[in-house]
């Protein structure tokens, strides 16, 4: 959906395919009429902007494939949907039955990292619209943070400078502006904004930047006017901010049926005490209260004890528009399928469903701030 800030400014809200787990362009177009028109149809948009995941072998068939690129920009437009933006972070088998810390491989210190993102960039040029102003495709915060030291450091340093460059020589190609936002995200080398501030001191930005995810600086604690003031003191730009909502709460034993066998559930609590995955939270005992790397639906509110970060979006939401930093927004909810039974989607009807009504939360936020269609 394209909407218009106080001050005249074009803002793309879409959704992130990446909750869909086709990993062939035959399978990504069919989630097309299956998820992405009929989301579109519910919110009534004569466009919507789907920020799409392309897995690795899929990018790499279309950055060889011209021809296969516009066929999928047909695809698109025949459907009433556009694509400023693209999920670089996992690299494929997202949603296998385990996927744990295996999304952080292949990391920025691979060659494989640096040539799939730049195959998306490659595809994202083609598909972009002849009058958005640029792209944006997300990626991992550099890589886990163990194994990680000085080596590995130096040879992610090169990765993010050819990085940069190809995105130059691809500007200067197709006439289009990609940009690259690394994502912080808890147990990452780059885990909060003055981690960000640090580690990616020095590159160029103006290809390189953030893509801030609102349930991971909730989980870091981090105040979003703080964190905001931190990234914009660095001068690292917001390539796009990711809408999503973490889970909380003071009793951990309400949080036992949230711990799942495929993603990695983060858990952090205010005073640093830290766990890797929800289940190790549980046994350890971690002090409460807990915030956990879950991403809930953004229009939904868990039964108490349990609460949803959204107080932290929403204070997010208000700085970006009062500064007018961010024009690309992407609803981020990756975790529908794993949702405690009670609450998951049982068809792909249920599942449209809810997609829509978290964009139709998103837009109604927005709204509120004086952004408009």
């Amino acid at each position: 959906m394209r909407l218009r800030d106080p001050a005249g400014r074009v803002l793309h809200l879409g959704y992130c395919t990446n909750v869909h787990p086709a990993e062939d362009l035959r399978g990504v177009v069919a989630q097309l009429d299956e998820f992405a028109v009929p989301v579109r149809e519910r919110l009534d948009a004569p466009v919507l902007g789907l920020g799409l995941w392309l897995a690795a072998p899929v990018a790499a068939e279309l950055a060889a494939d011209p021809a296969g690129r516009r066929r999928l920009r047909r695809e698109l437009d025949a459907r009433g949907l556009e694509v400023v933006t693209l999920n670089g972070f996992p690299y494929r088998s997202f949603q296998d039955p385990v996927v744990k810390h295996a999304v952080y491989q292949p990391d920025w210190t691979s060659r494989e990292r640096l040539s799939y993102t730049l195959d998306l960039a490659r595809v994202l040029a083609d598909l972009l619209p002849a009058d958005a102003v640029r792209g944006s495709v997300s990626t991992l915060p550099l890589a886990w943070r163990e194994p990680w030291d000085t080596g590995m450091a130096g040879r992610a340093a090169r990765r993010l400078d050819e990085l940069a460059k190809r995105l130059a020589g691809i500007e200067a190609a197709t006439g289009r502006v990609i940009r690259v936002g690394f994502e912080p995200e808890p147990g990452c080398v780059i885990e909060t904004t003055a981690q960000a501030a640090a580690r990616l001191a020095g590159v160029d930005t103006d290809r390189l930047g953030i893509c801030l995810d609102l349930a991971h600086l909730a989980c870091a604690w981090e105040r979003p006017a703080d964190a905001l003031r931190t990234l914009w003191g660095a001068g690292l730009p917001l390539v796009k901010v990711q809408l999503s909502a973490a889970l909380e709460s003071a009793e951990p034993a309400a949080l036992r049926e949230y711990a799942e066998p495929r993603f990695l559930h983060q858990t952090r609590n205010p005073d640093g005490a830290a766990a890797d995955d929800l289940g190790q939270a549980l046994a350890a005992g971690l002090p409460a209260p807990w915030r956990v790397h879950y991403h809930v639906p953004l229009h939904l509110r868990p039964e108490p004890p349990l609460s949803a970060t959204t107080g932290v979006l929403r204070e997010a939401l208000a700085e970006l528009v009062a500064h007018g930093e961010c024009d690309h927004y992407d609803v981020e909810t990756y975790t529908w399928n794993v949702l405690p039974p009670a609450h998951r989607p049982r068809t792909s009807q249920e599942l449209a469903a809810g997609i829509a009504a978290e964009l139709a939360f998103a837009r109604d936020q927005l709204h509120r701030l004086g952004v408009h269609p």
